[in-house]
């Protein structure tokens, strides 16, 4: 299988740029063909702006620049920035996706969100598909990137606890939420559940053994693992076009566990 993982750390020496490291030896030894992006070695440009189309007139200083239609034009005429061409070949070559980087402010690292605006360009990851009473747009669980897998790898400095049910800083899940649901199912990927590693600073060598253990058996799973069961948007849970769950679907309950089947 083809494996492309994007990597999100400007230290190579970190912790995760040695499970990187690990990650690749793994599924190449497995068999698996792997290519990474790794956005700080790469330099990656994170701002999305008018300067990713080739078309000149989308520079000019006067022109309002708009994103969704921009990068959309410039997809469809093969008018995009080289580097976002070339990573969204890597998707399509994909058969999956892992996310690794260092949990900051709640998210991922701002290069990490770039690279998703970026190479996301309109009717390439979103925008796609029939708009109308009855479907709206291939989208959370279709799409132009269904069929893949797609799968998170996060260091987390807190505790386990801090992010559990009552956890002060929310459960995980819901922290990662708005990048596994929106980032990974929206355009179709098939979402596994994360590899969380907490309390960072505090990895021994003995530790870190145990969590490789831990990583690896993940990923030699990878195309065993059950995905998250998310709610497809078009298989009827969902009322078109509010796009609500239909009073039938977890009924009283509401916030991101509602969209967990």
């Amino acid at each position: 299988m083809n494996v492309l993982l994007v990597h999100a750390h400007p230290e190579p020496k970190s912790l995760s740029g040695s499970l990187k490291t690990f990650s690749v030896k793994r599924l190449e030894k497995a068999g698996h063909v792997v290519q990474v992006s790794d956005l700080y070695a790469m330099r990656w440009k994170a701002a999305l702006d008018a300067h990713d189309s080739l078309d000149r007139q989308s520079w000019q200083p006067d022109r309002r620049f708009d994103p969704a239609l921009d990068s959309g034009r410039a997809f469809e005429n093969g008018q995009q920035s080289k580097d976002i061409a070339l990573e969204q070949d890597k998707l399509r070559w994909a058969d999956a996706v892992i996310l690794q980087f260092p949990l900051w402010w709640f998210s991922m690292p701002a290069i990490l969100k770039g690279w998703v605006e970026r190479v996301y360009a309109y009717g390439f990851a979103y925008g796609v598909g029939e708009h109308s009473d009855a479907r709206w747009g291939d989208r959370y669980g279709e799409g132009t990137l269904a069929g893949k897998r797609a799968m998170l790898i996060v260091t987390a400095g807190g505790w386990e606890s801090h992010y559990g049910p009552r956890g002060i800083n929310g459960p995980m899940d819901d922290v990662l939420f708005p990048i596994q649901h929106g980032m990974l199912y929206y355009p179709g990927f098939d979402v596994l559940p994360p590899f969380v590693i907490y309390r960072t600073s505090r990895i021994d060598e003995a530790r870190f053994s145990k969590i490789c253990d831990a990583l690896g058996q993940r990923l030699d799973d990878l195309w065993k693992t059950a995905p998250i069961p998310f709610r497809p948007q078009n298989a009827g849970a969902y009322e078109i076009p509010a796009l609500t769950l239909r009073p039938e679907i977890s009924p009283g309950q509401s916030g991101f566990a509602a969209h967990v089947a």
